[in-house]
Order: structure tokens, then sequence, then C-alpha cells
């Protein structure tokens, strides 16, 4: 199956060209000399239109020794499809080409976590990882990876699924890196945001993931891809994390300057 792109011309260029100039620029603003690059367990980058996320998505993947396969957690932003949805055969198409789904290793996840369903419906429109498909084509040739969105499911589930990502990942000969794509508060005022993104991202940066599941609840924390980073980080944990950096933060509106209704970004690396 080739699933074809669904936010190409919306969220990031539908020309090649032109999408990896814009990468470039979020790679390194200003012609930024690239940073150090490390290795590193999990990540958490953002999924919003790239004039207002990729600058942050890009500092993240900038930083990172990326492998050649990854596997990507993210949300299910609609109503559609299994709340633990995985696909495990095909390619999605982006501008850059077709990124290939690693079925050896998607097959070796769905062993781990029988919760997992194959089920192309809640894959079908979701942006929050086709959007990091570029990113990973443009900085590693060959790039494999395996998709995972989440809808609405519980600590428990995501715990098991966290488990089997890290039994996966441990088994393999070559490193693997677990992504999890999130934006942080959304639609509330920039101050408002940054005060209920920072309770999140202190959770994130301590390793706590039922602290990040339960913050969230407790504070009325809009943010998207909790699941997908709570199964992170109890991944990352099993996989012997040890440390989390904050790697840059911002909001909407540092670009739009409308502070009143804002969405939060967050990239942070986990080794």
């Amino acid at each position: 199956m080739l699933r074809q792109p669904a936010v190409a011309g919306r969220f990031y260029p539908a020309d090649a060209v032109a999408l990896r100039l814009v990468i470039g620029r979020c790679l390194s603003p200003g012609g930024a000399p690239a940073p150090f690059r490390r290795r590193a367990i999990a990540c958490v980058v953002p999924h919003a239109g790239y004039i207002y996320s990729g600058g942050v998505a890009g500092a993240v993947y900038a930083a990172l020794e990326l492998p050649a396969r990854s596997i990507l957690l993210g949300p299910r932003h609609y109503p559609r499809g299994e709340d633990l949805a995985i696909l495990s055969e095909g390619a999605w198409q982006t501008p850059l080409g077709e990124a290939p789904i690693d079925a050896p290793l998607a097959a070796a996840l769905r062993r781990a976590c029988p919760l997992l369903r194959e089920d192309g419906v809640a894959h079908r429109s979701e942006h929050a990882l086709e959007v990091q498909l570029p990113f990973l084509q443009h900085l590693v040739p060959g790039f494999k990876f395996v998709p995972v969105a989440l809808g609405r499911v519980r600590l428990p589930e995501l715990e098991a699924l966290g488990q089997a990502v890290a039994t996966v990942v441990q088994a393999q000969a070559d490193p693997v890196l677990v992504v999890a794509s999130s934006d942080f508060n959304h639609y509330e005022s920039d101050e408002i945001t940054r005060r209920k993104d920072g309770l999140a991202m202190d959770r994130i940066l301590a390793l706590d993931p039922p602290g990040l599941h339960e913050t969230v609840a407790r504070e009325e924390i809009s943010m998207c891809g909790y699941a997908a980073a709570t199964a992170m980080l109890f991944a990352a944990r099993a996989l012997g994390a040890k440390k989390a950096e904050l790697i840059r933060y911002a909001t909407s509106g540092d670009v739009s300057g409308d502070r009143s209704q804002v969405v939060g970004y967050g990239g942070i690396v986990i080794s």
C-alpha cells in the first residue's frame, strides 16, 4: 500500500525543491553551523505547519545522530480508526519520494504488543507523523519507519506499548530512534500556554510517564500527543534513559505575533 500525503502543500511545500529549502532553513536558521550531533534513545518533536513549528522540529533533528530506522508514535487527531493503530507494510509518499515502512520491525512490534491493530483509516488523514518524514528523508537516505497512531488510550495500555517498543528496540542489531510527535497546549494565551507547557515538559524532563499523564489531565493541558509522549517515556526508561534535554521551545505567537491564542511547541531529546 502506498499512502498518499494528506497535508503536502498545506503544512509543508508540495514541491521537492522548495521543501528541501524550507527544511534546510529549519535545520540551520540563518545559516548557523550545525550543532554537535548526539546519539539519543528518543525525542519529542512538534507537528504543526513548518512555518510555525519547523524551527523546533529542525533543532531536534539537527542535534541528533539519526539512525536509519525509527518508530514514530503520534496522536490520532480525528475520531476514525483504531485507538492503537499500526501500519506494517507499504510506504508513505512525500514530495521527497517514498518512505518505506520497516515491515520486519513492524511485525516484531505487533508480536510484542498484541493491543496494536492494523488500520489504515487512523493514518489516512493524520498529519502528526507525516510531517516528520521529509525531515528524516532529507537527513537519512534509505530511512525506514514504523507508524503508530494513538487515540484514547489508558495509562496501562500506554505502558504496555512502551515496554513492547523497548523490547523490540533492544532486540535489534542496529539502533532505532523512538519519536513522539506532539504539540503542547492549544488556543490559550501565550502566558497560560507557557505555564501549562512548562508543567508538562517538567514531567518529560524528569522521565516520568505517569506524572506526565496525570499532569496533562489535572491541569487541563491540551497536549494532543500526550499519549505518544507517555508511551515513549515508558520505552525510554526501559531502554536505560538517564536524562532528557529541552532543545527548543516556542509558541505560534512567536511567528504570528498574536499572543491571545497560541499553540506550544517543545523539542526534547532523551538519552
